[in-house]
């Protein structure tokens, strides 16, 4: 979908090269899945020793968004730039792992002591305001909302009580109203949501109308792989924060409809974790990372189909983006670590490779009869 969302910029910016999007998207790819098979096969205590190291590390890189080294695009400046790589990285898309890690270490250990303030506060609480705080420092309000879900995951499994997400949803509330009021651009965009903004059609509800139109050119079976009419420079970020409408355009409905099969699919496994995993720390951080994915996902969704006003994250494992696709597929290494820990899985693998070396075994001896 990457390619041929991508294919048209890419010939209009790269010199008539229409794959130079697509191959950047790949070279991420294959950074990031060895990265998230190693993820998969780290101990679980290893996770336990490097939630600490990896929650200041993190915050350190995004702390760099204070630098020279800070880049900026559509009014975020949540990049940062590599010398001698030529790359760009967004620090924020790591930030939300080491911060998964990093709230079922500490949830893990407080239990029954979350009834009181102090005990949420300190340090679970301080440590989310902290890397909220510098990534909305950064203008970047799309990733806050999905830390937000991945803390509000995490603290739901760890056991807060439910009067404690009654006064975070207000105070929360209040906070996005006060962030919306002071920038310009996001009064505009919520305007335009509300159907009380500019009428012009190639104003700022221009990204929203076309990804529709995509959406609904698409109809039960789309208008066939590579053929979308949206991607010429129709629709903004096609292959990024909207390439679920190319994706409906050119597969339809039912295309459409995979992808949140495949979605449910995810959501099953990592919630079917949560439930069985004996471990508070691997529970706590599947949550968080359920909650960060699976919310990205809809946000992402939401946007493209008019449910929500036009906030700028990537659909999890599709879009372009490589940052994004890394820490994603890195997160999933992490949740397969997970598992592979989870009562009776090693029973269940020991036994399908004994059933794998007796058909092999079979197989073997036929070939020699």
């Amino acid at each position: 979908m990457v390619l041929s969302a991508s294919t048209i910029e890419s010939i209009r910016a790269n010199d008539g090269n229409p794959y130079a999007d697509f191959l950047g998207q790949v070279k991420f790819v294959v950074v990031g899945l060895p990265l998230g098979l190693a993820a998969s096969r780290v101990p679980v205590e290893w996770y336990r020793r490097l939630a600490w190291p990896a929650l200041l590390g993190a915050l350190a890189m995004q702390l760099l968004i204070f630098t020279p080294l800070a880049r900026g695009q559509g009014g975020n400046v949540n990049w940062i730039y590599i010398p001698g790589v030529g790359q760009t990285v967004q620090p924020s898309e790591f930030l939300k792992l080491a911060l998964a890690l990093w709230l079922g270490l500490v949830l893990a250990r407080k239990g029954r002591l979350l009834a009181d303030w102090r005990h949420v506060l300190v340090p679970a609480g301080i440590g989310c305001l902290l890397a909220l705080g510098l990534v909305l420092a950064g203008h970047d309000m799309g990733t806050v909302l999905v830390m937000l879900a991945l803390a509000g995951g995490a603290f739901f499994v760890a056991g807060l009580p439910m009067r404690w997400f009654g006064v975070a949803g207000v105070a929360g509330a209040g906070a996005a109203a006060f962030f919306v009021a002071i920038s310009p651009s996001r009064v505009t965009r919520i305007m335009s949501f509300l159907g009380a903004g500019d009428a012009d059609p190639t104003g700022v509800g221009f990204q929203t109308r076309h990804g529709l139109w995509g959406l609904g050119t698409g109809g039960v079976s789309g208008v066939g792989l590579g053929a979308s009419r949206e991607k010429w420079s129709y629709l903004p970020e096609a292959q990024n924060d909207f390439i679920f409408a190319v994706l409906g355009e050119e597969l339809g409905l039912l295309g459409t409809l995979v992808v949140l099969g495949l979605f449910a699919v995810l959501a099953v496994g990592m919630f079917r974790i949560v439930r069985r995993h004996k471990d508070p720390f691997a529970q706590i951080a599947t949550a968080a990372i359920a909650c960060w994915i699976l919310a990205q996902a809809l946000i992402n969704i939401g946007v493209v189909i008019g449910l929500l006003p036009v906030i700028g994250v990537p659909l999890p494992l599709v879009s372009a983006g490589g940052s994004a696709m890394i820490s994603t597929l890195m997160a999933v290494g992490v949740v397969l670590a997970f598992a592979r820990s989870e009562p009776g899985a090693a029973r269940a693998l020991a036994s399908r490779r004994g059933v794998v070396r007796r058909s092999l075994a079979v197989v073997g001896g036929r070939r020699r009869g």
